[in-house]
């Protein structure tokens, strides 16, 4: 697969995402993640850790931004690839966070999926 190619499908995969969390849309969510993909955060020094299936079930029971009329203003802020790995580097505020996000993919039988969310709220 080239480069370029990679950049445009993990671009997509990241649209996915970011749909999935602002509009609620949890079978989004379920065709980013891998299976076993783990969840990981630091909310305010508070450590966070759900599996995907309980981070799905999370997003399912709360309203989502669009529901409370926030305005989408998620970002790419960079991806770097090597071979069948990459890491996504994004910006997330919504719900009154300012989330930062660090994604490890994995390209898993020519598609590129979710592994490993790692994410922090950066007070300004």
């Amino acid at each position: 697969m080239m480069y370029q190619d990679c950049v445009r499908d993990i671009e997509r995969l990241i649209d996915t995402y970011f749909e999935g969390i602002f509009y609620g849309k949890t079978s989004n969510l379920e065709a980013c993640f891998s299976a076993n993909a783990s969840l990981y955060g630091d909310l305010n020094s508070v450590e966070y850790s759900e599996s995907i299936d309980e981070y799905i079930k999370t997003v399912e029971n709360r309203k989502s931004p669009y529901d409370l009329g926030e305005t989408q203003s998620m970002s790419i802020i960079g991806i770097d690839i090597l071979g069948k790995i990459a890491m996504a580097k994004l910006h997330v505020p919504m719900l009154g966070f300012n989330y930062y996000d660090y994604l490890s993919l994995f390209c898993i039988n020519g598609e590129w999926k979710i592994v490993n969310k790692l994410f922090t709220n950066v007070i300004l």
